[in-house]
């Protein structure tokens, strides 16, 4: 049985978070949690490191995981074209719920699998993850659980469905919000919600409303088609996700490269972003459970991003 550490007290989480820092650096695996639920993750850097993260959960590379950041700057280092409004977005719920699709940056030298070119990020609301991604760097982070069960909201939980895949368990006790981050596509020229979660449209609407006044909160700013959309393509809070979460150009240990977390909805890690993940309704996961009529792919809370977008005025192909 891999190590769990207890983070609940001072101690346990001084030594739980050298040993996950540790066990990153060293391209394995960790669980560690999110303020959705707890998500599963290594360096988003790592090839060989995400390749794993994937197997432990049974899923491929067309569903992959979303990125963790440890602060605002590290956006710029990981995506590219990031709009005034989606700015904005950052600066009203980050840390928090709320994942951001962007066009990643050509450069980095990563494999998170079959993105299309994008990248799902999120800065999580929980110190213990912040703690580790300072020290790492973004991670490749979807919720802990196998695709196709609920999130993990305890350590046992995670451990029970992912059991020695994972170098690291950090214990931080139960995830109380199974409620997934919201997610939005920021790659073309309007803010389009792929899943609305902890973060409502009023809430993103009164954000918004600077930049697009003739939108309303009824018709939504961009909202998908309900049901609309092919599987998760898979980039993640984290799953939230969890979650959620942080879920993006800076290696492991360079916290925030070229500039610079849901673990993933209920069910599995994913959100839709113009080339990402899937999963199934939320059942109780604290990471990215996607609302009903979500696409398939955007019901996991590690965040994956949407797989084939529908292409909008300025929108890159």
């Amino acid at each position: 049985m891999s190590p769990v550490y207890d983070c609940t007290t001072e101690s346990g989480r001084a030594e739980g978070v050298a040993k996950a820092v540790e066990a990153v650096r060293g391209g394995k695996v960790v669980v560690i949690p999110t303020d959705t639920v707890y998500g599963v993750g290594a360096d988003a850097f790592s090839e060989d490191a995400v390749a794993a993260v994937l197997a432990a959960k049974g899923r491929g590379r067309d569903m992959p995981p979303p990125v963790l950041v440890p602060n605002v700057r590290t956006v710029d280092g990981l995506a590219t074209d990031v709009p005034p409004w989606a700015r904005d977005l950052i600066r009203e719920f980050w840390p928090g719920p709320l994942t951001l699709v962007f066009q990643a940056q050509s450069s980095l030298m990563w494999d998170l699998g079959e993105t299309n070119g994008t990248v799902a990020l999120r800065m999580p609301q929980d110190d213990i993850a912040l703690e580790v991604l300072a020290e790492v760097g973004p991670m490749a982070v979807t919720s802990a659980n196998q695709s196709g069960h609920p999130a993990a909201t305890t350590i046992t939980d995670a451990a029970a469905q992912l059991g020695a895949a994972v170098a690291v368990y950090l214990d931080a006790g139960r995830r109380a919000d199974n409620v997934p981050s919201t997610i939005v596509d920021c790659t073309g020229e309007r803010p389009e919600v792929l899943r609305e979660g902890a973060i409502s449209r009023a809430q993103l609407d009164a954000v918004l409303d600077t930049h697009f006044p003739a939108e309303s909160a009824a018709e939504g700013v961009g909202e998908a088609p309900a049901g609309d959309g092919p599987e998760p393509a898979a980039q993640g809070v984290g799953e939230a996700p969890a979650g959620e979460s942080p879920e993006p150009a800076a290696q492991s240990g360079a916290g925030e490269a070229q500039a610079g977390d849901g673990p993933e909805p209920a069910t599995d890690d994913s959100p839709r972003q113009p080339a990402h993940d899937g999963a199934e309704p939320p059942t109780g996961d604290g990471v990215d459970a996607p609302a009903p009529g979500a696409p398939e792919q955007l019901q996991d809370e590690a965040i994956e991003l949407p797989a084939n977008p529908t292409p909008s005025a300025g929108e890159r192909p």
